[in-house]
């Protein structure tokens, strides 16, 4: 079917019986005015009558549903059958409702009636969902027109009418569905209808009715020869959208030919196959696609053609693999081979190809065994996304989930002793355990995470004691569980400060007092504990005195820990806050801080440790800081807060030289990190200041573009910040838009590795990427700009920093006005 065809059936040749669904009442039931306030409550029992009307004219018999006593909601769900054929109808047909309730006398017994004509003004039959409202009182009246419409008319109608129809259209499959989107909608939805049933004065009584639907639209037509009524479609000259459910389809013709093309005959061609100049900047430039790029026919088919000269590429094979036709074992087969064969790809490409598109089991090994190249250090930069890459295996006890198990836990092999002791291995052991333990809480997945759960602790008790007694396995997973008993009493401990009435003292009080008396175990613990947020180091029990409560809602402890080695480290605990989200932006700021200083660029960051312990719950490292609010409060601007510990004469505004370079450097990296990953509800409490000058983020709340204020600037920089670097006209701001230029095209060399890990994520429980994956994902790419070379994107990221600053300062622009208004 053509695109501009409209195909349907005339009324005069369906010789079928006219039927359609009575399906319920919406709406409160009107009060009987003669009912005595003492008189017994009393159920009504409703049926409803539907009479058909020909030219205002009653034809047939009516027919009434079966009785209702539902309480509140009467639902018939009654499929009524008429007398009455399609063929039949004239253009002014009509059906009328009236709502019977049989509990009461006569007088009473009238709820409501409404009256709905067959065909619409195209005359065309209406299908679908109609929502029809009752008159109260009335009896449907079948005349023309009728004193009972059951349409709101047009001047009444509001939002909830409008997205009703929309949503009739949608179940008539006249509107395309796009699973992920129509979630979106319909959630949206319900919050409108809420807030339209709360309105007052909402009480009018609707009745549902379902008008079943044939494989095409009915046009009317009388029977025989009908010369004086024009055909409505063709005398309005109006456009009908129609969807063709056959988009997106695969077309039989060009499968056929993809098929002769692909066929193994054309193999021992295609292996001599050389692209010509054309052939090779399109290769090329498909290569430089991101990772949610998805090609199309004439991609696809290039890349086969020439897959035999690209196996000496190795950013080629992902691009290679989405080409194949996996439905096809010969073709499948042909392309595991080549795949072992390609050159050895990057740990980078590898994920991409543990991400959800690649579903092949062989595909996915072949993933973790470049994996299995990669050091430690690598690997704990991306061990939250291939704990989240489980969900997209096809069985529990996959390569992905041994490979992790195996790398991450301690072990000694048959004859030679190695026992991963190391730092490194403990630290990666104790992450993975907890990444796991989250996900149990998932109730789709929990079986699969706890398949993982078990095997980790299954071959971490098989260990052997090392030579220096170290590697004794049971007693490194005893340690590990005790970190859960640790967080279970302070989640106890949380729930208890809750309940004491009084200020933020008097909170802490009542910790000290509590970990003083009842709870003095956790003063000195039995045993020392690994640290959650810093595994490596061993901790003997918390300092009662140096331990109090932030004030806030939730009422964060801070604790400070004595460790085995006679120091201490202070850490935040958090009772009611989902902190893997936080978890997620930390570890990307460590991530770049670690592809910056590849660089050779040190930006001063301080991505601090976050671990999520439940679904709720969580620990932060405390770092000794302050927030500008509080600094601004108390000395009035950031260079007489930083001269008060870094004070130089000759330096510039009074501090020392290295001091102010340290704030440059570390403004100039979360301007750029934040701007990348879409970070907002930046305020000054949310932003701290070392003692040295280090600037850093805390609370990730809004990401991927979300923002609960309006008008968001483009970047997060406040205009305190650019004041302490001497004002947008000086050397120093010079220099800091130097570093955000050169930390963005770093950035962007590895957005294929940014975009991989994210896309990992999808499946996740974090909020700002499971309410829409694809679109989170999407807006990620847009801000590394993969349209624009590196010269280009230094002039962009110039003007995105003058944009932002020119925000901050008084001007007559009204948007930039709002913008302005962001930091108040």
């Amino acid at each position: 079917m053509s695109g501009k065809e409209f195909r349907f059936f005339l009324s005069c040749d369906i010789n079928l019986p006219v039927t359609f669904r009575v399906e319920r009442l919406q709406g409160p039931l009107p009060s009987s005015p003669t009912k005595s306030p003492n008189s017994e409550e009393r159920n009504a029992e409703l049926y409803v009558e539907c009479a058909f009307y020909i030219d205002g004219a009653p034809f047939g018999l009516p027919i009434r549903t079966r009785l209702e006593s539902g309480g509140a909601s009467y639902c018939w769900n009654e499929l009524i059958t008429m007398s009455t054929k399609y063929r039949d109808l004239t253009a002014h047909s009509q059906l009328g409702f009236t709502v019977w309730d049989v509990s009461c006398g006569k007088d009473e017994g009238l709820i409501g009636g409404a009256t709905i004509l067959l065909f619409n003004n195209k005359m065309q039959l209406k299908t679908g969902k109609q929502k029809l409202r009752l008159w109260p009182g009335k009896e449907a009246d079948g005349s023309f027109p009728t004193t009972t419409p059951g349409k709101v008319p047009k001047h009444e109608r509001g939002e909830l009418e409008r997205l009703e129809k929309l949503v009739n259209k949608y179940e008539r499959g006249q509107i395309q569905c796009v699973d992920w989107l129509d979630r979106l909608t319909f959630k949206a939805m319900e919050k409108i209808k809420e807030r339209e049933n709360c309105k007052s004065g909402n009480s009018s009584l609707y009745l549902v009715v379902d008008f079943c639907s044939l494989e095409h639209r009915v046009v009317f037509q009388e029977s025989g020869a009908n010369f004086l009524l024009p055909s409505p479609i063709a005398s309005t000259n109006e456009l009908v959208t129609v969807w063709d459910p056959e988009i997106g389809k695969i077309n039989p013709s060009e499968h056929k030919q993809l098929k002769l093309a692909r066929s193994l005959t054309r193999g021992i061609i295609d292996r001599d196959l050389k692209p010509s100049i054309n052939e090779r900047k399109s290769i090329q430039r498909i290569l430089k696609y991101p990772p949610t790029r998805i090609l199309n026919g004439d991609e696809r088919q290039l890349l086969w053609k020439f897959r035999f000269s690209l196996m000496s590429e190795k950013r080629a094979l992902t691009k290679f693999l989405r080409c194949v036709e996996w439905s096809d074992v010969q073709e499948a087969k042909q392309a595991l081979e080549l795949m072992n064969k390609w050159e050895m790809i990057d740990v980078c490409d590898a994920l991409e190809l543990l991400s959800p598109v690649f579903e092949r089991e062989e595909v996915r090994a072949y993933a973790v065994s470049v994996l299995e190249r990669a050091d430690d250090e690598e690997l704990q930069c991306y061990l939250l996304q291939l704990v989240q890459a489980l969900r997209f295996e096809r069985s529990d006890k996959s390569c992905l989930s041994q490979f992790l198990v195996k790398r991450y836990s301690f072990f000694i092999a048959s004859e030679t002793i190695v026992v991963y002791t190391a730092l490194n291995n403990i630290e990666l052991g104790s992450f993975l355990r907890w990444y796991v333990a989250v996900e149990l809480y998932d109730p789709t997945y929990a079986k699969r995470f706890y398949s993982t759960y078990e095997m980790l602790e299954e071959n971490m008790v098989k260990l052997a004691a090392g030579p220096s007694g170290d590697g004794d396995g049971f007693k490194l997973w005893q340690s590990l569980v005790r970190q859960t008993e640790l967080t279970a009493q302070l989640c106890s401990i949380t729930k208890d400060l809750r309940n004491v009435r009084g200020n933020t003292q008097k909170k802490t009080e009542k910790l000290r007092q509590l970990l003083s008396g009842l709870l003095s175990e956790l003063t000195y613990f039995e045993e020392p504990i690994r640290s959650p947020v810093a595994p490596g180091v061993l901790i003997t029990g918390i300092v009662p005195s140096e331990s109090t409560i932030f004030k806030s809602a939730l009422h964060p402890l801070r604790l400070t820990f004595r460790t085995q080695n006679g120091g201490t480290c202070r850490v935040i605990f958090k009772k009611g806050d989902d902190l893997r989200q936080d978890q997620l932006v930390v570890q990307m700021v460590s991530l770049m801080d670690r592809l910056l200083k590849l660089e050779n660029l040190d930006l001063h960051l301080t991505p601090y440790k976050v671990l999520a312990t439940g679904q709720d719950e969580g620990m932060l490292e405390f770092i000794p800081s302050r927030s500008l609010a509080q600094i601004l409060q108390e000395h009035r601007s950031i260079i007489n807060y930083l001269q008060k510990f870094h004070p130089d004469e000759h330096g510039p505004f009074g501090i020392t030289a290295s001091c102010l370079e340290t704030f440059i450097k570390s403004c100039a990296g979360y301007s750029v990190i934040t701007y990348i990953l879409g970070v907002g509800d930046r305020h000054l409490d949310n932003l701290l200041l070392t003692d040295d000058g280090r600037l850093f983020h805390v609370d990730f709340g809004f990401i991927l573009g979300r923002d609960p204020k309006h008008f968001p600037p483009p970047m997060k920089l406040c205009k305190e910040m650019v004041e302490a670097m001497g004002g947008a006209e000086s050397l120093y701001y010079t220099r800091f838009k130097s570093y955000c230029c050169e930390a963005y095209n770093i950035i962007r060399k590895s957005s294929n590795l940014i975009l991989n890990l994210f896309h990992l994520m999808a499946g996740s429980n974090i909020p700002d990427i499971a309410s829409d994956p694809e679109k989170g994902i999407l807006k990620l790419q847009e801000k590394f700009r993969l349209d624009m070379d590196d010269e280009a994107c230094i002039h962009f990221f110039q003007d995105l920093i003058n944009e932002s600053v020119s925000a901050l300062f008084p001007q007559m622009v009204e948007t930039i006005h709002r913008w302005a208004q962001y930091w108040r």
